[in-house]
């Protein structure tokens, strides 16, 4: 009797059943690094728009009156005022829409940035980036 070469069809579902095993635990890690990815973008405007407040504060002075910055980066108002143009803060997965002020302090200078993802493509969620520089995720 001639021998045969081959995988048998046990040894083949086998492995395919491995392959499935491996690809169910590294698809949700994989997910979890896009979004993380799609935030660093946010992450990297909302500094822009930190960096604007600073450098606002320090023209205007500590005892200027700061209730004007507060609100949506799509407010003309605001983003005249802080130097952007209608479409700077445009990008892949977020609006210039989607970055509003919640609060400004003078003395440090800094600001609270609140970030909600309404594009199509956006990860979920809102964050802000507090004074002292840490993300948090909001309810």
């Amino acid at each position: 009797m001639a021998k045969r070469k081959g995988f048998t069809l046990i040894e083949l579902m086998v492995v395919i059943l491995i392959v499935g095993i491996l690809a169910a635990v590294a698809v949700p890690i994989m997910r979890g690094r896009i979004d993380s990815a799609k935030w660093s973008e946010a992450n990297a405007s909302a500094g822009a728009i930190k960096t604007s407040v600073r450098a606002y504060i320090a023209e205007k002075g500590p005892t200027y009156d700061y209730s004007g910055l507060i609100g949506m980066l799509s407010t003309i108002t605001i983003y005249q005022e802080l130097g952007f143009a209608s479409s700077d803060l445009a990008g892949a997965y977020f609006n210039q829409g989607d970055y509003s002020i919640t609060s400004v302090v003078a003395d440090p200078p800094s600001c609270v940035i609140r970030v909600t993802g309404t594009h199509a493509q956006s990860p979920t969620g809102t964050y802000e980036l507090e004074a002292d520089g840490d993300w948090v995720k909001q309810p």
